[in-house]
């Protein structure tokens, strides 16, 4: 019996083992761990290098490394010593606050080998919080008749701790009518009650003061307080009944908000204010106080806040019903949320990158990633899948994990990149989805070597082409991308003409332009046979070549060679003989010439292009043969000089000329001595024309002189003219009386008058105007000579203003020289009847005109300027009275001018400046003086 037992418990024991290590092959990838809360950042958590059987510095290596789901990373990994330690503080109420025991999940991501580690860390509470009442003061109001063992709710403290740190006790201020009393609940916690141990009397006091404490059971003891007042109020004998004792509802998380969610009611039959029941809410939670809002009047229970089923599934809450006299009772309510699909599925990108190289083989890693939904049940069930048109493709890993990988080979040449879309849908109704896109770049790889369009090209270059001209350009295209796109250009050694090719074309390395190094000569070489290379920049480089055939066009750059009559070389002029008896169309000789060039650059053409005798020769257009055109006479010259030109097809076309002398002889002693006389006669006809130019010259030269020194002179003098000018410009000087003269009978011929002056640099006139007085018949005292009057005195630029003089008044006797024969008197026809010894015509009509004249006249001669006509001297008066009539045979009139109403006249200042006075006499002072009187 005991060998029985003994097997029974080895086999119980082998049991055991092979249980044992079954539940740790399965817990194999669960790594846990457990830390207080409130601890400092850094705070070891567990050798996570150990326990995943590395070495501390392979975590760096092997990409050790927490995912982080877009949550607050609450860990991290210390690389140096392989440690899991805390990332910052750690609050346990805060992560897991209904729930007592709080467990914190995470994964570790081993890159080298994407495997997947799950870690489970426990937050450890730790006695951080005292217990507190929601409420500052509660007021209770309890009948005086209330008997004794009456109870009273009392509000419930709240600790976010846990265990032996939580709420344990309550304690109330020692008091002879109240005692405290414990209730316990349905989830283990306790509810205060105030007990009635005595009876009450409202008259001896109307309210109680107490205060109630909670406290927690840890080290040391934390707690919280309330201060309580009861209030005493008359006899309510009923206290209020809700309908049901406890209300439950389930309600959808996405109800919206202000939707009503139950309705309790509380009846009490009381009358007045004690059977008014009023509603509250009793020891809520904060997070439910938050959502739920009670109609105090009508028991209505609204949501005023969002539900969130992954947040809060279930809510507990005590409703009280308080009539008016105080007198309460309680109901529960239990409020279940349904969970809804509202969450979309949320994918992770753990891993990733965004290059790969083409021709990778397939199977390729590109991303890691996870995919994970909030819901519950179906609603949180998802799939995750890409376009099938895509190269790729994803495998499922560890949990919600995929990696997604390469189907086949890439080609860059094909797509250079991928914009590949993640879409994760859940199994909800309607179900929901999400995407996300990876960019994903195919990194070139040098496949493809540079290629040309064409197997061959040909290009052609004139001749005579500049030194470094661009012949031609040839482009290879290549696929690839960056450097193995880079192509370069070169051309194989070879030589032409044992010259290498080098020197004669050269490529550009970057464009494929190929320049000439030399000036190409169609005449030397036709063409030239090249092979282009082009060789990209990948490693190892590829490359292709392609053959170039280049031609050399010919130019018009060669003109006509004469051959024939080639220029003597001892410098003597060749000379071809004629008969004189030759007939029309004899062949003379025959212009021989060739051109370099080819094609139509080499087609010549003859024509005759001077000739000393027209008529008597002609060239053949094609053949260049010199024949005579008619028969030669005995006086054709001796000597005949042709000028033959011979002209290409080119473009431009060029020229040649030959010079031919034909000698019209039968024998060559006859043509020597005849060419002896013309070159004699021809010397002397050079040298005279050549005295010719030179006595042109020369004059030419003399003229040109003389006219600068002119132009110098009167450049000279117009300086000196406005110097004077200038210098006359500080005012004006008194006039001597010698200057002025009066002048008899201007009355009848001047009605109103002013006085004008001019002072003008340029033309030397003057003209100001002062406006007088008109004096009928009164002639200007002596008393209105004083006053200063400004004056006209325009000869030379010379002007001069002062005052009267006396003598002025008297008027100068005229000339005794300017009485005129019968002849020679002025008049309408050239001769009047009149008295010899008259001064002037005896018509009046004449004398007053002729008197006009003069003034006219005098004042312009003063000016240098006349406007009367007729010749120099004149003073236009030829015009009017025939051509005799001369200056020479009139007085001087501006010597003896005389404005009527003033005592100032006109004076010749050049005949001052020359050193005459006016001659006296008195032909005409007796007349003069009958027109004062008048």
């Amino acid at each position: 019996m005991a060998n029985r037992l003994q097997r029974l418990d080895r086999s119980g024991l082998v049991l055991l083992c092979i249980f044992l290590g079954t539940l740790r092959g399965f817990r194999a990838g669960q790594i846990r761990y457990s830390v207080p809360e409130e601890t400092e950042k850094g705070y070891f958590v567990g050798n996570i290098s150990k326990d995943l059987g590395l070495e501390p510095r392979e975590l760096a290596k092997r990409g050790v490394r927490i995912v982080s789901r877009g949550k607050t990373q609450l860990f991290a990994v210390n690389l140096r010593s392989g440690s899991l330690i805390t990332a910052g503080r750690i609050d346990r109420e805060e992560l897991c606050e209904t729930v007592s025991s709080c467990f914190l999940n995470m994964e570790l991501l081993v890159e080298d080998t994407l495997k997947i580690y799950g870690v489970e860390v426990e937050i450890i509470d730790i006695n951080d919080n005292a217990p507190s009442f929601q409420e500052d003061e509660v007021e209770i109001k309890v009948s005086e008749h209330a008997i004794p063992g009456a109870r009273f709710a009392l509000p419930n403290a709240r600790d976010p701790d846990v265990g032996v740190n939580s709420l344990q006790n309550y304690q109330l201020s020692p008091n002879s009518y109240f005692s405290l009393q414990l209730r316990g609940r349905m989830d283990g916690a306790k509810n205060p009650e105030l007990l009635l141990e005595g009876s009450l009397d409202r008259e001896k006091e109307v309210a109680h003061l107490l205060l109630l404490t909670a406290l927690d059971g840890g080290d040391p003891i934390r707690k919280g307080s309330v201060p309580i007042r009861v209030v005493v109020l008359d006899v309510n004998d009923h206290i209020p009944v809700f309908t049901q004792s406890v209300y439950r509802v389930s309600v959808p998380e996405n109800i919206s908000s202000g939707t009503r969610v139950l309705v309790v009611n509380a009846t009490d039959p009381d009358e007045g204010i004690n059977g008014e029941v009023m509603y509250s809410f009793r020891n809520m939670e904060s997070k439910a106080s938050e959502i739920f809002q009670l109609d105090s009047q009508t028991g209505e229970v609204l949501v005023r806040g969002s539900l969130d089923f992954e947040k809060y599934g279930f809510y507990e809450m005590e409703i009280q019903g308080q009539d008016g006299g105080g007198l309460f009772t309680t109901a529960m309510m239990l409020i279940t949320v349904v969970d809804v699909n509202d969450n979309t599925p949320e994918i992770t990108i753990t891993s990733s990158i965004n290059s790969i190289l083409e021709n990778s083989p397939p199977g390729t890693v590109i991303a890691l990633l996870n995919v994970q939904d909030q819901d519950s049940g179906e609603n949180g069930q998802v799939s995750c899948f890409i376009p099938n048109h895509l190269p790729f493709k994803l495998e499922k890993t560890y949990g919600n994990y995929y990696k997604l990988i390469t189907s086949r080979v890439l080609d860059r040449e094909l797509v250079q990149s991928y914009n590949i879309t993640l879409t994760a849908t859940d199994q909800g109704s309607p179900p929901l989805s999400s995407e996300t896109h990876i960019w994903l770049n195919v990194v070139d790889d040098n496949d493809n070597p540079p290629v040309f369009p064409h197997s061959s090209y040909f290009a052609y270059i004139p001749e005579n082409n500049p030194r470094g001209a661009s012949i031609f350009s040839v482009t290879a295209l290549d696929p690839d991308s960056k450097q193995n796109a880079l192509v370069t250009y070169s051309l194989t050694d070879d030589t032409v003409q044992g010259v290498p090719l080098s020197s004669y074309v050269s490529i550009n390395s970057n464009t494929g332009v190929l320049y000439a190094l030399q000036s190409f000569d169609y005449e030397q070489f036709r063409d030239l046979q090249l092979r282009v290379i082009a060789r990209d920049s990948g490693d190892p480089p590829l490359s292709s070549n392609v053959s170039l055939s280049l031609f050399v066009l010919d130019q018009n750059d060669n003109a006509p060679e004469i051959l024939y009559p080639a220029l003597p070389t001892d410098g003597s002029t060749g000379v071809e003989l004629a008969p004189r008896s030759a007939e029309p169309g004899y062949l003379v000789t025959k212009v021989v010439a060739v051109d370099k060039d080819s094609g139509q650059n080499a087609w010549l053409s003859y024509r005759l292009l001077k000739a000393s005798e027209p008529g008597l020769f002609a060239v053949g257009e094609h053949t260049g043969e010199v024949r005579t055109v008619r028969a030669l006479l005995d006086r054709d010259a001796l000597k005949q000089s042709l000028v033959v030109a011979v002209q290409d097809h080119g473009q431009p076309p060029l020229s040649a000329t030959v010079t031919l002398t034909v000698a019209v002889a039968d024998s060559i002693p006859e043509v020597l001595a005849d060419l002896v006389s013309l070159e004699s006669l021809a010397n002397s006809e050079t040298s005279d024309l050549t005295l010719y130019l030179v006595v042109a010259v020369a004059a030419v030269s003399c003229i040109f002189l003389v006219f600068v020194i002119v132009l110098l002179a009167l450049r000279l003098w117009r300086w000196h003219k406005s110097r004077l000018l200038q210098a006359s410009e500080g005012g004006l000087a008194g006039m001597p009386t010698s200057h002025f003269v009066g002048m008899d009978g201007v009355q009848a011929f001047l009605q109103t008058y002013s006085h004008e002056v001019s002072l003008i640099a340029d033309s030397q006139k003057s003209h100001l105007i002062f406006p007088q007085p008109n004096y009928g018949d009164t002639l200007i005292s002596q008393e209105s000579c004083e006053k200063s009057e400004p004056l006209l005195i325009a000869e030379d630029s010379a002007i001069i203003l002062g005052k009267c003089d006396p003598t002025s008044n008297q008027q100068a006797p005229p000339n005794t020289d300017w009485r005129f024969s019968q002849a020679q008197r002025p008049g309408t026809s050239g001769s009047q009847n009149g008295d010899d010894t008259g001064t002037w015509p005896n018509n009046q009509f004449d004398t007053e005109m002729l008197q006009a004249m003069i003034l006219a006249s005098a004042s312009e001669a003063a000016d240098g300027s006349s406007t009367l006509g007729g010749g120099a001297g004149t003073m236009g008066l030829s015009a009017r009275y025939g051509p005799q009539f001369t200056l020479q045979h009139v007085p001087d009139y501006r010597q003896n001018v005389y404005i009527p109403g003033s005592n100032a006249t006109l004076t010749n200042a050049a005949g001052k400046r020359d050193g005459k006075a006016p001659a006296g006499g008195n032909g005409n002072k007796k007349k003069s003086g009958k027109k004062e009187k008048k």
